[in-house]
Order: structure tokens, then C-alpha cells, then sequence
């Protein structure tokens, strides 16, 4: 079983390197989702395991997540094997957090979906103060209501100027909108992946 799927035009100019959250793999539907959406339009996208997730996928046992320096090897080794042309690195909630941490390589810029700002329930356990620093351009798509961090405790939250906070309509972590807000999971997800392209393309020109 191959740890890495390729979506998108082998020939395209950009690559988007996309990695998972804690709890779901990287054919988990959301990333399938998504990580088509931006194909269509044109991004190669590479989506790939963490080698905690590798294991899963062997012997069928749930893991907690490696350790962080342990994630940040396996993502670097990921971008210099697979990244080709310009280059953008991201990932779903714990994955984004990692791409946050590696603005240091050669890449254009990041995207984190649904960044775990802190724990559920426990704001005071802070995950995000180095993004008060960031110097690449960044995109955070967040959704309204996520309990990892909502609209309401973003709105003036210290962010470098690099750094473009976008909510996505009524959607928890997963941007998923309640029924009566009159936005679809599928309309979040399209929202999703046009805000990814067009901050691909504006810092890719």
C-alpha cells in the first residue's frame, strides 16, 4: 500500500503538499474531498501518512500521533521527495499546525484547514503564539464554530501580517455548518479549496 497519493496534472506549475489531522489518514474524506477540489483547478496536490498512521494501516491498531519532531522529519523528507516547482505546505488541523513549523523551507507558503488553536474546551492551552511571527504568507481556514478555536475567539487573536485568517460559514472543525445556517458541507469544503487556490495563485504569480 503506497503512503503517498498524487492528485492533479503531473506537468502543473505548483505542488500542494497536504497532510492529515491527528485522528484520520490521508484517505480520510475530507482530504479526498478537498484534495480533488484543488486538483480540478489545475494544483498538483500530494497527500501522504504520517508514520504513526503508516503503522495503523499495517497492523490495524489506532496510535496516538508521533511526537512533533518525529512529524516534522517525515513532512520535510515528504517536500524534498515530492515537491515539484513552486511549492505550498499545509494540512487538516494537527497537519497544519507541523506545515506552521516549517516555514523555513523552500516552499511559498502555508494553509492550514481548521488550525487547533488549543484543546476543546481548554483555551488557555495555547498552540498558536508562533504564528504572531510567521514570515510567509499564510492562509488559516477556520470554521465559525470550531471548538479548536471559533470566530468569536479569533476575531483578535495576534497574527503576523502575513498571516490571512479566513472563516469558513457556520462550519465546525471539520467545516461542516449546521442544517439551519443554509450553507452545505459540500458547499464549505468548494469555499475551502477556491480560498486555497486563489491564495495559491496570488503568491505563486
Amino acid at each position: 500500500m503506497s503512503n503517498v497519493i498524487i492528485n492533479g496534472p503531473e506537468t502543473a506549475d505548483v505542488t500542494f503538499i497536504f497532510a492529515h489531522g491527528a485522528g484520520a489518514d490521508m484517505n480520510h474524506d475530507f482530504m479526498t474531498d478537498v484534495s480533488m477540489r484543488i486538483a480540478e483547478q489545475g494544483i498538483r496536490v500530494v497527500r501522504f501518512n504520517f508514520p504513526y498512521m503508516v503503522k495503523r494501516a499495517e497492523d490495524g491498531k489506532r496510535r496516538p500521533p508521533d511526537r512533533a519532531p518525529k512529524l516534522l522529519e517525515s513532512f520535510t523528507g515528504v517536500v524534498s521527495r515530492f515537491g515539484v516547482g513552486k511549492i505550498i505546505i499545509g494540512g487538516k488541523s494537527m497537519g497544519g499546525r507541523m506545515a506552521s513549523h516549517l516555514e523555513l523551507l523552500d516552499v511559498e507558503g502555508i494553509v492550514c484547514l481548521g488550525f487547533p488553536f488549543h484543546p476543546p474546551g481548554k483555551p488557555e492551552k495555547d498552540k498558536g503564539e508562533h504564528l504572531a511571527s510567521m514570515t510567509k504568507p499564510t492562509l488559516i481556514l477556520q470554521g465559525e464554530r470550531d471548538t479548536f478555536g471559533n470566530r468569536c475567539e479569533l476575531e483578535t487573536y495576534p497574527l503576523s501580517n502575513t498571516v490571512k485568517l479566513t472563516f469558513v460559514p457556520d462550519g465546525d472543525h471539520s467545516f461542516k455548518p449546521r442544517k439551519v445556517s443554509g450553507h452545505t458541507e459540500v458547499s464549505n469544503r468548494q469555499f475551502a479549496a477556491d480560498n486555497i487556490v486563489t491564495f495559491i495563485q496570488e503568491i505563486c504569480q
